[in-house]
């Protein structure tokens, strides 16, 4: 029995493609003519996740919470505090810049707004082509269009178009545009930043089941950040709660949500709307006051001010992120309490 669990436990190590630990962003807050650091906001602090290759990673939490600084963080699109993001067994946060470059076509980013995420003065030939050319990928320039005008049309866009501008195309079209440029460099893992949270719901649909296709076709593997919870339960294969910085729960997305075992991510998923106008929800939880700075946060569990469960050790003791059933990570004191409830 010791050598199933243990072989297990190596099968889901194998599979890992990235692995997050005790990742930390602080920005500092200066004041005075000398711009002075007199604090810190702590946007980032100490999160540990994993992905496994081919999977989509769900992470959700309120605005502010630190979902798009931890994304970023990751890529070194803004460069970290402290901690690890192991990828292929190499510690990226570790590598000089010129080191990283070798790693960035296997890690890429569909930014949340389709509109100020694109160049206006470049043509979308050019948009997409530029990380071929960063890369030395597709050696002439007709051969770089030749590979643009392909993954244009595996995205749902005419290659007719290329020679446009950004400001010719739709909301949708312009993120089309964005997946294409991340999509044409082969990578092995994409961090969806809210890519779909500035457009209409139709679109969104379509955006969705595009990211879908492309995840088999290429084997892709997903950072899906957003805050839409019905988005990412339809995506998601896993699914990370975050609170003002920390990670407060991770689970299967089916076990996330019929067995919730922090009371941050229960109340968040009985604020989840109802699609019928006709039912009212009985299990509504209204948190009392408002998300704590994160300049200045609480002690001991971050979600305590505004938790109905919290009791002095909860102001007192961080508590650890521990897994309490085959891979349900929860960081509560109280999670034996929440888990009779429900």
């Amino acid at each position: 029995m010791e050598k199933l669990e243990e072989q297990k436990k190596t099968e889901k190590k194998s599979k890992i493609l990235l692995e997050v630990k005790n990742l930390k962003k602080y920005f500092p807050i200066k004041a005075g003519v000398f711009k002075r650091t007199v604090g810190w906001v702590k946007a980032v602090d100490g999160v540990s996740f994993y992905i496994r290759k081919g999977e989509t990673l769900g992470l959700v939490g309120e605005s502010g919470c630190g979902k798009t600084t931890t994304g970023q963080t990751i890529l070194r699109l803004i460069e970290p505090t402290s901690g690890t993001v192991h990828y292929g067994g190499v510690d990226l946060l570790s590598l000089s810049k010129r080191k990283m470059n070798k790693y960035r076509s296997k890690l890429q980013i569909i930014f949340q707004d389709p509109y100020s995420s694109l160049d206006p003065r470049m043509r979308v030939k050019d948009i997409i082509a530029e990380g071929l050319k960063s890369a030395h990928i597709g050696g002439s320039r007709k051969n770089r269009y030749d590979i643009v005008k392909k993954y244009m049309d595996r995205v749902g866009l005419s290659p007719l178009y290329m020679n446009r501008f950004p400001h010719e195309f739709s909301g949708g079209q312009r993120q089309r545009i964005g997946i294409a440029r991340a999509l044409v460099l082969n990578p092995e893992l994409i961090v969806c930043d809210e890519a779909v949270s500035a457009l209409d719901v139709s679109i969104q649909a379509q955006i969705l089941n595009l990211l879908d296709d492309l995840q088999k076709d290429f084997n892709l593997t997903y950072l899906f950040i957003a805050h839409d919870l019905n988005v990412v339960k339809h995506i998601s294969d896993r699914i990370v709660v975050m609170y003002l910085g920390k990670i407060v729960e991770i689970a299967n997305k089916h076990e996330l949500f019929i067995n919730p075992l922090h009371p941050y991510t229960k109340a968040l998923l009985s604020a989840n709307p109802i699609p019928d106008p006709t039912v009212k929800r009985k299990d509504r939880i209204i948190l009392r006051g408002d998300v704590p700075s994160p300049a200045n946060p609480p002690s001991g569990c971050r979600f305590h001010p505004r938790c109905w469960m919290a009791k002095p050790i909860c102001s007192q003791e961080d508590p650890p992120l521990i897994e309490v059933q085959p891979d349900h990570y929860v960081a509560c004191h109280f999670w034996k309490e929440m888990a009779e409830q429900n």
